[in-house]
């Protein structure tokens, strides 16, 4: 895999994901070692928890109730910053938890198919779930800001910067509300932004946010993004140019050296993904 990445698609740089499996790592150890690849980022957990049987980026919270989830969470956090280290990657991306709520995402989505975007009943429940989110909040972003502090020293340590990915629920931590005074509190040049095109476009599509108007105000914090299109209202994780992320308006609003990497569909094809690199490269260069 890693070397149809490098090979077909032409990516000098790869993001390990979250359901990397131990028994990979002294294939991929090996290969770095013989600089046959690089790595641009990991996103935790990586490995995954020998526990646990498929990809599952958020099956230990930091958010959790339960101080046990929590510390599993924290340690496994460590074994991925201490990959990153001795791969030669230079940030790991993170999801941060969320608040215990009746889901509000998927059903707005639903009703948004069936032509009830913004409808009397949408926006009843949409007010519903932010009042509900605004009141039960507080002690969950708690617990995620002192699991933070550990994490934070010890990629401190290691010299990894943390990457908080934006999430596609509003259920999750951090709501974009949240996310700059998250990001104040912890005072820290290790952590910062991930911006995921697919899900920050979810969320406009929802009409929780205006992707450019929050790109614009959380750009300079922002380490790096997951490149995906989104077809409507939330059909992610296409490549570039095939959906409707408006990417020449928003991609100028991130930092120069913004690391971007492309989370596309297992089933795209080569072909595709190919076609959507060559359109990046007239649009924004290399």
């Amino acid at each position: 895999m890693l070397r149809e990445i490098t090979g077909k698609l032409g990516f000098a740089l790869i993001e390990l994901g979250h359901g990397i499996r131990i028994s990979l790592m002294p294939g991929i150890q090996k290969m770095f070692d013989a600089g046959k690849v690089r790595f641009s980022s990991l996103h935790n957990f990586c490995p995954l928890p020998v526990e646990v049987m498929s990809a599952s980026p958020d099956c230990y919270k930091f958010s959790a109730a339960h101080p046990e989830e929590r510390e599993r969470a924290v340690k496994q956090t460590f074994q991925t910053i201490d990959f990153a280290d001795r791969i030669g990657a230079p940030f790991v991306v993170m999801h941060l938890g969320e608040v215990p709520m009746p889901p509000i995402t998927d059903p707005l989505i639903a009703l948004a198919k069936k032509g009830k975007l913004l409808s009397r009943e949408y926006v009843q429940r949409k007010i519903r779930a932010v009042q509900k989110r605004e009141a039960v909040a507080a002690p969950y972003l708690e617990r995620v800001k002192d699991c933070l502090r550990r994490i934070i020293e010890r990629a401190a340590l290691k010299n990894i910067r943390l990457g908080v990915e934006s999430r596609r629920g509003y259920e999750e931590i951090p709501t974009e509300r949240e996310f700059p005074a998250l990001l104040d509190e912890m005072n820290s040049p290790q952590i910062g932004y991930w911006h995921d095109f697919g899900h920050v476009q979810i969320k406009e599509n929802l009409a929780f946010l205006d992707h450019a108007e929050w790109l614009g105000a959380i750009g300079p914090r922002t380490f790096g993004c997951h490149v995906q299109d989104c077809i409507w209202p939330a059909q992610d994780h296409q490549p570039p140019f095939t959906g409707d992320v408006d990417l020449e308006k928003l991609v100028p609003l991130l930092p120069a050296n913004c690391l971007f990497v492309w989370e596309m569909h297992p089933r795209k094809k080569a072909a595709q993904i190919r076609r959507s690199v060559q359109a990046w490269k007239e649009r924004f260069g290399e």
